[in-house]
């Protein structure tokens, strides 16, 4: 019966989720070391799950091991400078082979569709071409890199016919140049002008590993591009696997990519997690904050009712009307979290008098615990000191001491201001905290 609950709790609140996804294009990139694990048959049914939702996706995936391994059979050395690979001609042809096995692994694992597998009944289209024009990097430093390119253009127009005819997508990161060069690339690069090229609204790039502090190993939930290049700078020694789809990240998202996820693609179902959640598994790379703290608007009072109201059954805040919150939605102040408002909090000021009193501060269940509340009060406070008011009020039953730690103290109604004491309500004995403004 848990189980059952747990999963219509699920469905619900992904379902925004699936509303918002729809139609949407997702550019994905995978290494070649998750085509090479065992479970890479997990991911592509999470792929196939995501284009029957409506998701229009194009798969960039790589190769690199896949050549090392060729080269190694070749007892030829694996040549990089500054990370990139030298391509040289033999290199080249280990190249062609491990894309060309590639593309035909993806897509026959796409094509399945066995009964009582995950594929069952689907009947996926997949599509490659030579989509990816390119040039070659050149000589650096003195070293030549030979059939090694960079992007020059992409094809989007080409991939968006297909992707409107509801096709998947394939692209290996191998460029063609107008005299019919093959050059060798970089699937980081490929998916991230890709995801440009066609503006994509999501780049997801499945690594090798969670995005962690190096500094205390913690697991990095998001960042902005601003934040991303601080911690690129101040983590230069951090190993490629991180640094590559981080700098992805902040290219993508300064020209134009709303979102960029890195996910690591050892978790099973990673992919859904992230997509389908509202806190997801991986760390969100996007140009603005995906948490924000502003004025409310009239669009919020449903999330603000919704947020409330377990509160006020349990009589921890007075019972507000949809009206009366709509006549004063301009005191309130909101945390919204991708759509979700998980905070909030009215501020009703008095410059006459040269006060302001706190009420309805709540968090969600879910999101307490790391100071938000303490940042809403630290909001209202900055802007009590603008207005120049003195002093700041709160009534309340049961979260007294959540304030006194905050450099509230204890008062009584008759240091209240006249239309404070006009609205105090004896029966619910609340007690009265202020605070100087200083």
């Amino acid at each position: 019966m848990q189980s059952e609950k747990s999963f219509v709790s699920w469905f619900r609140d992904s379902s925004p989720y699936i509303h918002a996804h729809r139609n949407k294009t997702f550019v994905i990139s995978l290494g070649g070391e998750a085509v090479q694990a065992d479970d890479f048959d997990h991911h592509i049914h999470d792929i196939a799950l995501l284009s029957s939702l409506g998701i229009r996706l194009v798969l960039v995936h790589g190769i690199r091991p896949q050549i090392d391994q060729r080269l190694n059979k070749l007892n030829a050395p694996a040549l990089f400078h500054k990370n990139l690979r030298i391509t040289d001609d033999l290199a080249l042809q280990c190249v062609k082979e491990a894309a060309g096995l590639v593309r035909v692994e993806i897509e026959a694992l796409l094509s399945m569709g066995l009964s009582n597998s995950p594929m069952a009944g689907s009947s996926l289209k997949v599509v490659s071409g030579n989509y990816v024009i390119a040039k070659p990097i050149g000589v650096i430093d003195g070293i030549d890199y030979c059939h090694t390119g960079e992007v020059r253009r992409i094809d989007s127009i080409a991939i968006h016919q297909q992707l409107d005819q509801n096709t998947v997508v394939l692209i290996s990161p191998i460029g063609y140049s107008p005299s019919g060069e093959v050059f060798n690339l970089s699937a980081e690069q490929v998916a991230t002008a890709v995801s440009i090229a066609l503006k994509a609204e999501k780049l997801i790039l499945l690594t090798e590993h969670s995005c962690c502090n190096p500094d205390n190993g913690e697991h990095i939930r998001q960042m902005t591009t601003d934040e991303t290049d601080i911690f690129l700078q101040n983590h230069k020694a951090a190993p490629d696997l991180i640094k590559l789809p981080l700098t992805a990240a902040i290219q993508s998202c300064q020209a134009g990519i709303e979102r960029v996820h890195l996910i690591n693609r050892h978790i099973d179902g990673a992919l859904l997690q992230e997509l389908f959640s509202r806190d997801g598994i991986g760390t969100l790379i996007s140009s603005a904050p995906f948490e924000v703290l502003r004025p409310a608007k009239l669009d919020d009072i449903g999330g603000i009712i919704e947020l409330i109201k377990p509160l006020e059954q349990q009589g921890i805040l007075v019972k507000r009307s949809r009206e009366k919150i709509e006549m004063e939605i301009a005191d309130y102040i909101v945390i919204e979290r991708d759509g979700l408002i998980i905070a909030c909090a009215a501020f009703h000021a008095n410059e006459q008098d040269y006060f302001g009193a706190i009420a309805c501060l709540a968090v969600h269940e879910n999101y307490q615990g790391v100071s938000r509340g303490g940042r809403l009060l630290n909001y209202v406070y900055q802007k009590a000191m603008q207005m120049k008011l003195k002093k700041l009020f709160v009534l309340s039953t049961q979260t007294m001491q959540w304030f006194i730690e905050r450099g509230f103290i204890a008062s009584n109604i008759n240091n209240l201001p006249d239309p404070l004491k006009e609205l105090y309500n004896p029966q619910r004995n609340s007690k009265i905290l202020c605070k100087n403004i200083e």
